[in-house]
């Protein structure tokens, strides 16, 4: 028990010192300045089966105030509730023009997000010379001034790709739990501040809010390139800095996401319909995810008991120790989220839950499952 608690103690310590400070939150929009002529931009919303959140989102992307020409195509992706009858209620109220279009049903080897993004892209090159995209999910609600910061922010910088994590909904108790860690863990495996360096090799986008200049997408072969993709935004931002394009990734203060997520089992499906995919399907990485999960998380209170229990002052120190590095590091993430600080000691639980997550979408896709998402399945043995 020494051995383990000295080596979670240590990696905390590498963690919260040498992995890019991945536990602040300070990495906002970049200092920008208007430019002396707002470029063009054309807003892309996939959209499958959001009647639900469409009636909160979708107006406060008609109500942007941007200086230059805009519009909003949202691309109503098979869906079976309404949605593109919903939109256009909603256009009807005035604001930013709106086009609602449907792709049909995606080709084999797309996943149906980039199918619909493809349908969407495609029209904007039909309908105008727009010089930015901004691709944003049915369920992300803007200020009405966050266009306009994004293309300030890509004009200021000379970044081809911007995206903001939005500020995701935490009501329930189980998103207490569980999203301001899914957001701390994204930020450890993509430290924002190493996405941010020029030429670093990590790269990572949020894919609910992402400006993109088109002319580096159209370098890079987008979205064709990436069709296959279930997470489509990190692959996304592979893509774009692989064609010597420069991107940014941080925390929204004008982006919130405004899906409700009540109980453990949308959660649950939300984390686990990826996790294997972000694996690369590989049951050696899952085997090393799970070991280091149970080093860096699980060890610290399991050696604290243990130390106590034996009554080993060292091992309960070392656990001690590497339990409050791990809580202290979450509380930033916390503050940002405006919950209490009681939840940080609790981070090892959370971490539990995400771990049998991860294995619970490799048993899924052992069995043929894939990643779903809306009646759609994919990267299951097989599946296209």
């Amino acid at each position: 028990m020494e051995w383990i608690g000295a080596g979670s103690l240590a990696a905390w310590v590498w963690l919260a010192l040498a992995q890019g400070f991945f536990w602040r939150t300070d990495v906002r929009l970049p200092e920008r300045a208007d430019p002396e002529r707002w470029p063009p931009v054309a807003v892309v919303v996939p959209a499958r089966d959001e009647a639900e959140v469409l009636p909160v989102s979708l107006p406060s992307l008609l109500a942007q105030k941007y200086p230059g020409r805009a519009e909003v195509i949202l691309v109503d992706d098979g869906s079976t509730d309404g949605t593109g009858g919903l939109a256009r209620e909603l256009a009807a109220r005035g604001g930013l023009p709106l086009a609602v279009t449907a792709p049909g049903e995606p080709e084999p080897g797309w996943t149906g997000k980039l199918w619909a993004v493809r349908h969407g892209m495609a029209l904007v090159r039909e309908r105008g010379d727009a010089e930015y995209v901004l691709l944003t999910d049915a369920d992300i609600a803007h200020a009405p001034d966050s266009l306009r910061e994004l293309v300030a922010a890509a004009h200021s910088a000379d970044l081809d790709l911007v995206s903001q994590m939005a500020r995701l909904r935490v009501v329930s108790l189980w998103e207490r739990l569980i999203v301001p860690a899914f957001v701390y863990f994204f930020a450890q495996l993509y430290p924002f501040r190493r996405v941010n360096r020029p030429g670093a090799r990590t790269a990572a986008a949020a894919g609910g809010c992402v400006l993109l200049r088109r002319a580096v997408a159209e370098r890079a072969g987008v979205p064709g390139s990436i069709r296959h993709a279930v997470i489509d935004d990190v692959t996304l931002a592979r893509a774009v800095r692989r064609a010597g394009g420069r991107i940014w990734l941080g925390l929204g203060d004008r982006v919130e996401s405004v899906r409700p997520y009540a109980g453990l089992g949308t959660l649950w499906r939300m984390v686990s319909r990826s996790a294997y995919a972000q694996l690369r399907h590989s049951p050696l990485l899952l085997a090393g995810t799970v070991a280091g999960l149970a080093l860096v998380y699980l060890a610290p209170p399991v050696a604290l008991a243990a130390g106590l229990a034996a009554g080993s002052a060292t091992v309960a120190a070392l656990g001690g120790a590497a339990w409050a590095v791990m809580a202290g590091t979450y509380l930033p993430m916390l503050r940002y989220y405006r919950q209490p600080l009681w939840l940080a000691p609790l981070l090892p639980g959370t971490a539990l839950l995400y771990l049998l997550m991860t294995v619970d979408s490799a048993v899924q896709h052992y069995r043929g499952r894939g990643a779903a998402w809306k009646g759609r399945t994919y990267g299951a043995p097989g599946a296209s």
